[in-house]
């Protein structure tokens, strides 16, 4: 059953407040993921539908809301999303690749799977902590993650977790993240980027 309400309080930059219902009543709970469209903001004495559910504690929440005007989304794959997750596979798969064909340090590999594993990671504790309402992860460090060669475990992330997957300006930056890394990974295969990669590891070692 769903219900209406208006947004009361609202915390744009912690992601959620609570919606009056037009009934009366006990305000009820509502974080940026219950709404089906993210990319429109939240504002006070907007109006919403939602259906009610409870949290973790037994409280009431807001879940599958839609501000005045959005319709509720078909349930169907997200195949923009998918195409992400198989786009950074693929990428992987070439690094890969690389390491055996173009003569490329099996260094390089091991750096892009554990950035993606730690940016997986730091996707997840983000996302659990806007839930809470607790400490957030900067998205300059997520970027940077994205940047040092963590972006197709962002990808992974972010269809997976569904989070930061609809935040316009995140998500330019993210994908300029992306750009500079693969222009960077490209550089390495030629002649003088290998040679610099290697010149550089045994510098190290």
């Amino acid at each position: 059953m769903r219900s209406k309400g208006t947004i009361t309080t609202w915390n744009d930059e912690k992601g959620f407040g609570f919606i009056t219902p037009v009934s009366g009543g006990q305000g009820v709970f509502v974080h940026i993921n219950a709404f089906s469209n993210r990319q429109r903001r939240p504002e006070i004495n907007q109006l919403v539908t939602y259906a009610v559910s409870t949290d973790a504690k037994g409280r009431p929440c807001a879940i599958k809301a839609t501000l005045a005007g959005d319709r509720l989304p078909e349930r169907k794959k997200d195949l923009n999303s998918s195409l992400s997750v198989v786009v950074a596979a693929c990428f992987l798969a070439i690094v890969g690749g690389s390491v055996l064909a173009a003569g490329l340090p099996p260094l390089l590999l091991a750096v892009y799977m554990v950035a993606s594993l730690l940016t997986f990671i730091a996707y997840a504790v983000d996302k659990s902590a806007a839930r809470k309402g607790a400490w957030r992860i900067s998205e300059n460090t997520l970027h940077l993650l994205a940047l040092t060669g963590g972006w197709p475990g962002a990808l992974a992330a972010q269809h997976s977790l569904r989070h930061k997957s609809k935040k316009q300006s995140f998500r330019s930056v993210f994908w300029l993240t992306v750009l500079v890394n693969c222009g960077i990974f490209i550089w390495l295969l030629t002649p003088t980027g290998g040679g610099t990669l290697r010149a550089l590891i045994a510098g190290v070692a």
